[in-house]
């Protein structure tokens, strides 16, 4: 489950660092954002699919049945930490 959040956190600041890339930020500046910007709900979704995971198949097995489930869970999970920045600073984390 740890190499599967890993995995997940690389490729969410891969991914974020190229589009902000190409969105005309220096390499630096876009590889800083992308760790910065949403970081911690990455994290949380992470965790919450594998603890859901988990909680449904009692191990680390991912079923077909278990994905739609881990996914909306991955996906409502950030929602109160987005709404809480949205608040607070008055700006998305995109």
């Amino acid at each position: 489950m740890m190499l599967a959040m890993l995995n997940g956190l690389i490729t969410s600041i891969i991914f974020e660092t190229v589009i902000l890339y190409n969105a005309k930020f220096s390499l630096l500046d876009a590889l800083k954002t992308a760790f910065s910007m949403s970081f911690i709900s990455m994290i949380a979704m992470e965790t919450a699919m594998n603890v859901t995971d988990y909680a449904l198949t009692g191990g680390a097995i991912l079923t077909w049945w278990v994905i739609p489930i881990s996914l909306l869970v991955g996906f409502l999970t950030p929602w109160p930490y987005n709404y809480w920045r949205l608040q607070k600073f008055g700006k998305s984390c995109h």
